[in-house]
């Protein structure tokens, strides 16, 4: 007489439904943690690129800086070849054919916004002789950063008072001569601060004495 076969019993099957439920809860907590790293790394990546289009930018137009007045030359008061202080700043630059219709552009560049979300913006209007030439339509400011915590500008060049260099300054006063460096400061909501952009500018320093 032959045994019959025995079969699995129900705490046997619930013992393996058990285990291959783990099995399955911790492969999709490996795929989720895989996603969440790649997605991550995707937007440091991002962020990084972003980081270095903004600065190679500001250092390629602030370099190119030109002593060149930011409006009409008015004959009763001095002209006006800069200005800035610690949340913008305005200066005359050459626009590449691509970004504009190229030749003198006025750029305004201006911390816009509350603490935590503010944002870099900047201002492109061409100037012939010093007259504004607005675009139709009308040309939106462009943002170059976004969701920062806080951005500072400071200066610093000849004083034309006694010849030496400047510390650096909050605020650069003498608008007749360019400073010599310009410092930009990035700070984003989240994240690490953006390495300090330090720009020298070709035309700073040239002037007459005040």
């Amino acid at each position: 007489m032959r045994r019959r076969a025995r079969g699995f019993t129900l705490i046997e099957v619930m013992l393996a439904t058990v285990l291959l439920a783990g099995g399955l809860a911790l492969a999709f907590a490996s795929v989720r943690s895989a996603m969440a790293i790649s997605q991550r790394g995707e937007q440091i990546a991002a962020q990084s690129e972003r980081m270095r289009a903004v600065q190679a930018l500001l250092r390629r137009q602030l370099a190119s800086a030109l002593r060149s007045p930011l409006e009409v030359p008015d004959p009763t008061r001095e002209p006006v070849f800069f200005q800035g202080d610690d949340q913008g700043m305005k200066f005359v630059a050459d626009l590449p054919g691509y970004l504009g219709r190229g030749g003198p552009y006025l750029h305004a560049l201006q911390v816009d916004g509350a603490a935590g979300h503010r944002r870099l913006l900047l201002e492109l209007v061409l100037l012939q002789e010093g007259e504004r030439i607005e675009e139709n339509p009308p040309r939106p400011p462009e943002v170059l950063a976004e969701d920062l915590k806080d951005v500072r500008l400071r200066y610093r060049g000849v004083d034309a008072s006694n010849g030496q260099m400047t510390e650096w300054l909050p605020r650069w006063d003498d608008t007749r001569r360019l400073p010599l460096l310009v410092e930009v400061q990035i700070v984003p909501s989240r994240g690490t601060p953006w390495p300090p952009l330090v720009v020298a500018l070709r035309a700073g320093g040239s002037g007459g004495a005040r």
